[in-house]
Parts: structure tokens; sequence; C-alpha cells
């Protein structure tokens, strides 16, 4: 038995866009809790996973990419952010290390609290033919805030990823777990699913669509063996629509194939699943469907919660 005491602690992911923030957290977790896809700004809120070990208990908070506010959304997306730098144990500033540094970064820096105990995770580090580069990157970084430690990492292969899991728990408060032992994340059962099926659109479509689709669960219900699921996909403009159905409804019927294997093992029951498509112009600059569409308004709306 270790006599070394038991440590709990909040671990903010924070950094730009697309450095693999969410692809970090299911990592680390080593569960599939945030979606993830090419497109900047997949996140659109903050997704809690907890990493429980004998030693430890981490509770991770993901956040949406730090960017430019545009759309309500948007506001929201960075109002997010901001409440996961504060009051927070530890902060893990995320950065791509596979590109150069530029001054969106310094700004995305800058948001840290001075006071904030944070570590520099250069991620993506297998994307690097000469690791010789890091140095710079890692001195410029730097330059910018006082990080205490700097691990660099490739959430993609796992390099680099137990060391950071003990040098988080380095930094951690003592205190007993806050979870049980198999608690794995805040997000209900009804925001997950809605989340498969938009990682599966923006996997499959391009251009203007994967930002402007927001997906409502309209129906959950659950019999023996098998799980009925009705959900509408809303987007802004007819031609968005048009291109999520595809022809003949191919993309669509797709989408839902491929979605439905993915809520199938989260579930683990036959999932039938209806997928619908409407389109609600401007729904990114609507409050109300904004709160319509935020996980907190879906705890308690399946049976399982």
């Amino acid at each position: 038995m270790s006599s070394a005491p038991h440590r709990t602690g909040f671990v903010s992911l924070v950094g730009r866009p697309n450095a693999g923030k969410s692809t970090l957290l299911n990592a680390l977790i080593g569960h599939k809790i945030a979606i993830t896809a090419p497109h900047p700004q997949t996140t659109r809120t903050s997704i809690q996973g907890v990493l429980t070990t004998p030693e430890a208990q981490i509770i991770f908070v993901d956040t949406p990419g730090i960017h430019q506010s545009s759309t309500l959304l948007n506001k929201r997306m960075m109002e997010t952010v901001r409440a996961a730098l504060a009051d927070r144990d530890l902060i893990l500033f995320v950065a791509d290390a596979a590109k150069p540094v530029t001054q969106e970064d310094q700004e995305a820096v800058h948001l840290i609290p001075k006071s904030a105990p944070a570590l520099l995770v250069p991620n993506k580090i297998d994307r690097l033919e000469d690791k010789r580069l890091l140095l710079p990157f890692i001195d410029q970084y730097r330059n910018w805030f006082s990080f205490a430690e700097v691990v660099p990492v490739s959430a993609q292969t796992g390099e680099g990823l137990e060391e950071l899991k003990t040098v988080i728990m380095r930094h951690l408060p003592e205190g007993p777990a806050l979870f049980p032992e198999d608690y794995l994340t805040d997000q209900p059962l009804r925001f997950l699913v809605a989340e498969i099926i938009r990682e599966r659109i923006l996997h499959a479509t391009r251009q203007e669509v994967p930002h402007a689709v927001a997906v409502l669960i309209d129906l959950w219900q659950e019999t023996p063996g098998l799980t009925r699921i009705s959900a509408t996909i809303h987007v802004e403009r007819p031609g968005q629509k048009v291109i999520i159905i595809g022809k003949n409804g191919e993309m669509l019927k797709k989408i839902g194939s491929e979605a439905r294997l993915q809520i199938e093992k989260l579930l683990g029951t036959k999932v039938f699943l209806s997928l619908f498509v409407k389109v609600k112009p401007k729904w990114r600059q609507d409050p109300y469907f904004l709160d319509a569409i935020d996980w907190r308004s879906m705890v308690g709306s399946e049976s399982e919660q």
C-alpha cells in the first residue's frame, strides 16, 4: 500500500481551435466522451470527464477553442472558456506543436489568469519530423506565460500521456474522491447521442455546413432490447439541408447508419434511429434555441438519468 496522500482536483483543458483538446481528453480518460472532427470549434460547451486511479481522481473539463466571438453561440462558447479558467486547480494549455506560433496563440495564452497554475501541453508531436523544433516552440510560449511545467504529448499515439498524468497529479491538492469509481462524465445520454449524430455530420460534410448544424433529440423510447430515438438536425439555410439529405437521401442514410452503430455501442442495446432535417434560420443567434441545445436542459430527460 502506498502511503502517498490521495489527490483530487479540477483540471481545465484550454487552447486554440483544433489543438486536439477533445482527442486528448478521450485519450486521458480512456473512453470517448467528447466528439472529434477535423473542423475547428467542434466542441461547443464544457465537457467533464473523470479519471479515477488508486492515487487520484482528476476531473477534466474540456472547453471550446479560444476564438473571436461573432455569433451569440460563439460568445456563449467563449463564456464557457472563461468560466473554465476560473477557480480551477490546474489549467492545461494545449497547443498544436505541428503549426507555427501565431498572434492568435499569444492572445489565447493571455486569457490565462496570471496567478493560475498552468501546464503547457504541446500536442501532436508525432507530426514533427524534427523534434528539435519543439524547443523554440516551447520558448515562445514561456515568454508569454510562466508555465509550471511543459509536457509534450501526442494524444493520437499516446506518447507522453502517462507522464502528463503523473505531472497533473503532482499539482493537485490532497483530498478524497468526489465521484464514484465508475463515474465518467456529467453529460446525459441524450446529449451524448445528439453529439454522436453531429460528429457524423461533421465528418461527412464540408464548407459552411458543420458550424450551422445543431441536433435535438425529439423522442427517446426504451423497450427491452431496443431503444427508439428520433432526432432533428437543424440547419440555417435550405442549401445546407440539401447537402445533408444528399441525392436520393443517401447522405442522411449514411449519417444515420454510422451514428446508429456508435449509439448502440454507447447504450449497449439495439437502436432504431430516425433522423429529420429542418431549416431554422439564424439559430446561432437565437437565445431560446441555444438554451434548448444546451446539455444542461437534457438532464433527467431520459429514464437513465
